[in-house]
């Protein structure tokens, strides 16, 4: 039988922890079985890791988001025998291994459990490694993940440690080190409950429907450059404005086909549930004003003492940064891709980077934990996220929803990412002056990030792209010239 334990900490709490690059995990984490099963999700200190409901047979939580160097930390645990088992899923082929350490996550190498590709994240296995001794008494057992590579790759339900307890108690809050602003961004895995040919399918690598790639450029190859008048603003950019069309605990880019798995997202445009992909985005209305913009936008859900916060008004910047814009051709069919990390928990005091501010008004202030600014009146909380510049050519989406993306060099989209493609830019403003009390749905500020799904008609997009962006010029939601 599970049980789960919940615990609140209060203000005076988290207030002397916010300060210390430490942050608090409360429950999700906390669910434990008896002996002789550890489940994952039992750890008392983590490092890169999450929790979500589990598919696999007995329900409750796996432990997921494992990358390398990512660890898991258990007290108090009896090994009570040489023949180890470990339960996990893995949907990325390259790959790795969990090691078990005592003491701390360098200490001695109790055992190694081999990773390798199990048809998807919640296609679930069991492996066994041999203890090289089995202790006396009590432990501390840190579970470290290793691989070749970067991106997620392992999900966890459980161990068993030759027939030993499992802790007497599980953590009802975990104390987490907060990672390293210079620490490589990672996103949840895909599903592989996802629906065929959505993003996240497979290996996460998707290709680019050629064919219908190239189609689309040569439509968008015998579009006519329109003369700019004087008086035009000479910057790249057109936009959408979009209202709110829902919120959910659903990700269908991240989480494909798991609804309820995520955190709080508000989603613009059309609806979106978890099972979305882009090809649905095309049958469904939007609230979006640019003609022809059925794409689908969304970031974690803001909240004030854990009510949501109303947002204000949102639109999508769609520009070039390039030193030559005429390079930039539209979107790829089906693209999808994910900025910013929702995993970053690290404080942004005022001048940090990841910074929330003012519109409309001066910052006359900062929250108690400084992570958020106070707006003088008349003015309101907003935020800009800005996406890459560049596409590698190849891909609709990739593991991590970020790698098949990459920024420009000097100025130009070259290597690895060869492609110039219009460069989003969120403007998120918020009914808030900011100040105490504030949270993201995904944690502290630094967690702010978002996700775009690609449903624009090709022939509503590519004029756009040739009139305004290729030309340096400023347009609105249709490819028309504007000044000032």
């Amino acid at each position: 039988m599970r049980r789960k334990n919940r615990v609140l900490l209060g203000a005076a709490v988290a207030a002397a922890l916010g300060a210390s690059g430490i942050y608090i995990a409360t429950a999700d984490a906390g669910e434990i079985t008896s002996a002789p099963r550890l489940e994952a999700e039992s750890y008392s200190v983590q490092s890169g890791a999450q929790t979500e409901n589990t598919a696999d047979k007995g329900g409750g939580k796996n432990v997921g988001w494992l990358s390398a160097g990512d660890w898991l930390q258990y007290d108090d645990v009896t090994i009570g025998g040489t023949d180890l088992t470990a339960r996990i899923a893995a949907n990325n082929r390259a790959g790795g291994s969990i090691e078990l350490h005592l003491g701390s996550p360098t200490g001695q190498l109790l055992a190694t459990f081999p990773v390798a590709y199990t048809g998807g994240w919640q296609k679930w296995t069991t492996v066994t490694a041999k203890a090289s001794s089995v202790p006396a008494g009590k432990q501390t057992l840190v579970a470290v993940m290793r691989s070749p590579q970067s991106a997620d790759f392992v999900n966890i339900n459980w161990f068993t440690l030759g027939g030993g307890a499992a802790p007497s108690r599980g953590p009802a809050t975990a104390t987490v080190a907060a990672p390293s602003s210079a620490a490589p961004s990672r996103s949840a895995p895909p599903s592989s409950a996802a629906p065929s040919g959505s993003a996240g399918a497979g290996t996460g690598w998707v290709d680019v429907d050629q064919a219908a790639w190239q189609q689309q450029l040569a439509a968008f190859n015998a579009i006519k450059p329109l003369p700019v008048p004087a008086g035009t603003t000479r910057v790249a950019e057109f936009h959408t404005d979009c209202q709110v069309s829902n919120e959910a605990k659903d990700d269908p880019i991240v989480l494909p086909g798991l609804p309820g798995a995520s955190h709080m997202h508000t989603f613009f445009g059309p609806t979106v549930d978890a099972v979305t992909g882009p090809a649905d985005l095309f049958t469904r209305k939007t609230n979006c004003n640019a003609p022809g913009d059925g794409s689908a936008y969304w970031v974690p859900q803001l909240l004030r003492d854990g009510t949501p916060v109303k947002v204000k008004s949102f639109r999508v910047y769609y520009g070039s940064r390039l030193a030559d814009p005429s390079v930039t051709v539209p979107f790829p069919p089906g693209l999808v891709v994910v900025h910013g990390d929702a995993k970053r928990q690290v404080a942004t005091p005022k001048g940090a980077s990841g910074q929330f501010w003012c519109a409309g008004s001066a910052e006359v202030g900062r929250s108690a934990d400084g992570n958020w600014p106070v707006c003088a009146a008349g003015g309101n909380l907003i935020f800009q996220l800005v996406f890459q510049d560049c596409w590698d050519g190849q891909h609709i989406d990739s593991p991590d929803h970020k790698s098949h993306m990459g920024p420009m060099q000097n100025g130009q989209c070259t290597g690895k990412y060869p492609v110039a493609v219009p460069n989003l830019s969120f403007m998120v403003n918020y009914d808030s002056l900011g100040g105490d009390g504030l949270a993201l749905s995904s944690g502290m500020a630094s967690s702010m990030h978002g996700d775009f799904m690609n449903a624009w008609k090709p022939e509503n997009l590519g004029p756009l792209v040739k009139i305004c962006l290729n030309a340096k010029a400023k347009c609105g939601v249709e490819p028309k010239f504007a000044g000032g």
